[in-house]
């Protein structure tokens, strides 16, 4: 029988402290949507762990799909919905609503309009005060935090040019300017972190496509 299971080292190695976070981050109970779910390791770890939530996970690659339904079928858990084929760069997403999203090592592995594309598609479907939990190498300050993650960032550019480890405050202005809340910051072990986003109360900023109706607006006024 074929198994299409993918394995992650660092899924398995990083599993525990990030559903140490989401405990304590994530609600109760609603439905938690996984962006780049990648071998579907994660998010079958946090639903065997967190059997009150529903969690959908998605990727735009076929064959991780496939690794996560497979993944689904081998822990046997019910709180695991099938995969949606979802890019974070495109929109709309194929889900109107959720309770919270994670998003786990996918801004520093895919263009920066992926991560645009989770802000504002995360602010579409969220609640007021709902989380979005980002994970994964940032800098702070132009810097970056150790020689690991240095050298990481250069293998990344070196594979694809629009990759790479981002700058913390540019990430959170992204989000601010999306409809969220300055982000918690968790440090996880080897170098990385766990940020928390939550949907702000406040209106967001207009998209430069809506900025350009409302001043044309003003004109005519």
């Amino acid at each position: 029988m074929n198994d299409n299971r993918l394995f992650s080292t660092a899924a398995a190695r990083n599993r525990r402290p990030i559903l140490d976070v989401l405990r304590a981050v994530l609600p109760k109970q609603g439905l938690v949507l996984e962006v780049a779910s990648g071998s579907g390791e994660h998010v079958v770890h946090f639903a065997v762990h967190l059997k009150n939530l529903t969690f959908t996970p998605s990727d735009p690659s076929p064959k991780a799909r496939a690794s996560v339904a497979a993944w689904i079928a081998c822990s046997g858990a019910q709180n695991v919905r099938a995969p949606l084929a979802l890019d974070a760069a495109n929109a709309p997403w194929p889900i109107e609503r959720a309770d919270a999203v994670i998003c786990i090592n996918m801004v520093h592995i895919s263009p920066w309009a992926a991560t645009e594309g989770l802000f504002d598609n995360a602010g579409a479907i969220l609640p007021v005060g709902a989380t979005l939990y980002l994970y994964g190498p940032y800098k702070q300050g132009g810097a970056h935090t150790a020689p690991s993650n240095a050298e990481f960032d250069a293998g990344l550019r070196a594979q694809n040019p629009s990759w790479g480890v981002r700058d913390l405050e540019t990430v959170a202005d992204l989000g601010r300017q999306a409809g969220f809340e300055r982000p918690h910051i968790v440090e996880m072990p080897a170098n990385n972190l766990s940020l928390i986003f939550r949907r702000s109360a406040v209106m967001r900023q207009p998209t430069p496509a809506l900025k350009d109706i409302f001043d044309e607006l003003k004109r005519r006024a």
